[in-house]
């Protein structure tokens, strides 16, 4: 009986080196230099997997590793069947029929069916490189085509009777449930529709090829607000889960939408970003600031700056957006990885102003300028905590100071007078504060390190606005801009040049390198469209 079986005897049968070996090579024409019959190959495995489903369902309550340990080997002895037929039947694809019976059982049992189903997606989507690439794209696609969108709506219909009862948070069974069946979504929606394979550091560039016969769950305009809902109503550990699929959702390519559609389910999931920076209180839990931060830099990679601008809750969520921005960029301490995604969205929208052919206002033209401001002032503020408080210092990160430049330079161009007018206050008052320290009587250690870490600052700044010039949109008067800043950046060379040894600054040197580096990209490169009056100032 399997009941009599100990929890460790099973793990090991299930999960050692050579069972799993058994199940790699079952299928082939040979194993072990014998020649197998498929008849009798298919048998064997299609027993050891209804023994384990079986053996789970009479045994809810086995600890969590085990029963994981067993889910896996049915996940991979179903994809390897997947195709073997008895009698006309596919009978290795009726595990999706069992385990709905799973889900009309106890919580126990509902948990342990939902992570059968989430398994075997995510078994489904794993390329396993000592096998033919032919044969994998053959069982995904069959198993996209055939049961992941019945899957897809099954996780949303225990989602609804989930916010439709009243959630017991403290109830950890129910916890669980609720994490699992949104996990299962999100393996859904991860799911390699096309084959792609794509890369998932190249998170920014990311367009999820949703199969057209979905078109009827992503037009409801209930399936977001179920997760909008879940949202707001779950734990941080949960709602994190929730924002993910929202991720997903806001990156569904476009093609699956004809125009009036896709500008309906565009201002739906504006809604949803009003309806967050509205009840900010979730965005605390650093991992739904991460997530949320993901879900707004997907809304520009999907849309394009025409569509958004039309969307009626556009002026108030983009002040929304913009005022989020500015909060996070104040606290320069926490969370540079989300970051990274509000400068992508920033720069991505002011590249697209040029483009713009809706009459109605993309307001950029107002909130950029103090996205730039809020990044100036918030760096410059830092250092003296950093010294004082003897902290990392952001500057000694340069990966992610010339990630964040690069993106702030097409954002900084945007309303560039401001920008310089900035920056020219900044820099004048910094370098005669310098200037000032530098006297011999003046000597207070502390007080140089400090203005030297905002002259570094304020010289990457400048090296970033002047390497954002596009020859395109330039003018003269922009070019009036560079060489004025340009001019400071010299003197400052000059300066600490008479002043060496004394001057010397390895943090402020890096920057004048990188400040050479952009001016010379930009003014001095043989691939230059147009003449500059920026050799003028100096």
């Amino acid at each position: 009986s399997a009941t009599h079986f100990k929890q460790e005897d099973l793990v090991k049968i299930t999960s050692s080196p050579n069972n799993r070996s058994l199940l790699q090579h079952w299928g082939h024409e040979t194993w072990a230099g014998t020649q197998i019959q498929t008849i009798s190959a298919w048998f064997h495995v299609f027993f050891v997997g209804n023994y384990i489903l079986n053996y789970v369902a009479s045994q809810p309550k086995l600890a969590p590793f085990v029963i994981q340990a067993l889910i896996q080997v049915i996940a991979k002895i179903t994809k390897l069947g997947w195709f073997e037929v008895q009698k006309e039947q596919f009978v290795f694809r009726e595990i999706i029929a069992d385990v709905k019976k799973f889900l009309q059982g106890t919580v126990e049992h509902c948990v342990i069916g939902v992570i059968i189903l989430s398994e075997l997606t995510q078994e489904m989507n794993l390329v396993d490189y000592s096998r033919p690439s032919a044969k994998h794209r053959k069982i995904a696609t069959s198993f996209r085509d055939t049961s992941l969108k019945d899957i897809l709506v099954l996780a949303c219909s225990l989602l609804k009777e989930v916010l439709a009862k009243p959630l017991n948070l403290q109830d950890q069974c129910q916890q669980n449930l609720v994490m699992q069946v949104l996990k299962l979504v999100l393996n859904c929606l991860n799911f390699d529709f096309i084959g792609s394979s794509a890369d998932e550091s190249a998170d920014d560039l990311c367009t999820v090829q949703i199969p057209t016969t979905w078109r009827t769950i992503f037009l409801e305009p209930e399936t977001l607000d179920l997760f909008f809902n879940l949202y707001h109503s779950l734990p941080p550990l949960l709602s994190q889960l929730a924002l993910s699929c929202l991720v997903q959702f806001a990156s569904t390519r476009r093609s699956l939408f004809n125009s009036p559609e896709r500008a309906k389910y565009l201002g739906n999931l504006i809604k949803g970003v009003k309806r967050i920076l509205e009840n900010p209180q979730g965005l605390s839990d650093p991992g739904n600031y991460h997530e949320f931060c993901r879900f707004l830099a997907r809304l520009k990679t999907n849309y394009q700056l025409g569509e958004l601008v039309m969307v009626k809750e556009y002026p108030e969520v983009i002040r929304l957006i913009a005022n989020f921005t500015i909060t996070s960029l104040q606290h320069w301490e926490f969370a540079p990885n989300s970051v990274h995604y509000l400068l992508t969205l920033w720069q991505r929208m002011v590249a697209s102003v040029p483009f713009v052919k809706s009459t109605e206002p993309h307001l950029l033209d107002t909130y950029a300028p103090e996205i730039t401001k809020a990044f100036i002032t918030s760096r410059l503020e830092s250092v003296a905590i950093v010294v004082r408080d003897h902290l990392d210092d952001p500057l000694d990160d340069t990966a992610t100071v010339f990630q964040q430049l690069e993106q702030l330079c097409t954002v900084s161009r945007c309303e560039y007078e401001k920008t310089c007018a900035l920056l020219v206050q900044l820099f004048d008052q910094n370098a005669q504060n310098y200037q000032k320290l530098l006297h011999p009587s003046s000597g207070v250690t502390v007080d140089i390190t400090i203005q030297e870490g905002r002259l570094a600052w304020l010289v990457y700044l400048v090296g970033t606005v002047v390497g954002g010039r596009l020859t395109y949109t330039s003018t003269d008067e922009h070019d009036a801009m560079d060489g004025e800043l340009s001019c400071r950046v010299f003197q400052l060379i000059s300066l600490m040049d008479t002043g060496l040894p004394r001057c010397s600054n390895e943090k402020i040197e890096l920057a004048i390198l990188w400040f050479l580096d952009q001016f010379r990209k930009t003014y001095v490169g043989d691939q230059l469209q147009r003449t500059s009056k920026v050799g003028f100032y100096y």
